[in-house]
């Protein structure tokens, strides 16, 4: 997914150094879309260069302090585009949290630990929620479309938390 990510962000903003594609990824929160790392991305981004994707270009230098990579997509990029754009659009993944395996051995953990657990993923969910929230109250440069899929996010995590709060108050009620 990161390497549509920035492929599509050289589409939109050909002659972006690194930096700057980074930077729009987080201004535009697309981490509640795409799991990513300052790391992950540079990491993409060198093998996109290494499989002639984009290329480094020429541009006026005397304006910046330090030394940049500027990008733009080339012929096979465009083409990769195409190919992941059809690849990620065209099929339908299941929705895993990593907390769902654990709830595969619940019996087998000490159940004071396993409800320790679950109120963890109710607190991180719930700051999930907030951040959407946040972002979903800014005004966004992205197409609508975008806010629906934070919108789609946000009811997912407001459902998990109503989920989280059944299962703390079934555990609860079963060591009465």
């Amino acid at each position: 997914m990161i390497p549509l990510l920035i492929l599509g962000l050289l589409k939109q903003n050909p002659g972006s150094y690194g930096y700057e594609l980074l930077a729009l990824m987080e201004e535009n929160h697309y981490k509640y879309i795409v799991n990513f790392t300052r790391g992950s991305f540079y990491y993409n981004l060198q093998q996109l260069e290494e499989k002639q994707l984009i290329k480094k270009v020429d541009v006026d230098k005397s304006d910046r302090a330090r030394e940049t990579h500027n990008y733009v997509i080339t012929e096979l990029g465009n083409k990769e585009f195409d190919k992941l754009m059809y690849q990620y659009g065209s099929k339908t993944e299941y929705v895993n949290l990593s907390f769902y395996t654990t709830m595969l051995f619940a019996n087998e953990y000490n159940t004071e630990d396993f409800i320790h657990l679950l109120e963890m993923q109710m607190k991180q969910t719930r700051e999930k929620i907030s951040l959407l929230e946040k972002s979903l109250e800014q005004d966004f440069r992205n197409p609508a479309y975008f806010k629906h899929m934070l919108n789609n996010s946000l009811a997912h995590h407001l459902v998990n938390v109503e989920w989280f709060e059944g299962l703390l108050n079934e555990i609860r009620a079963k060591n009465v």
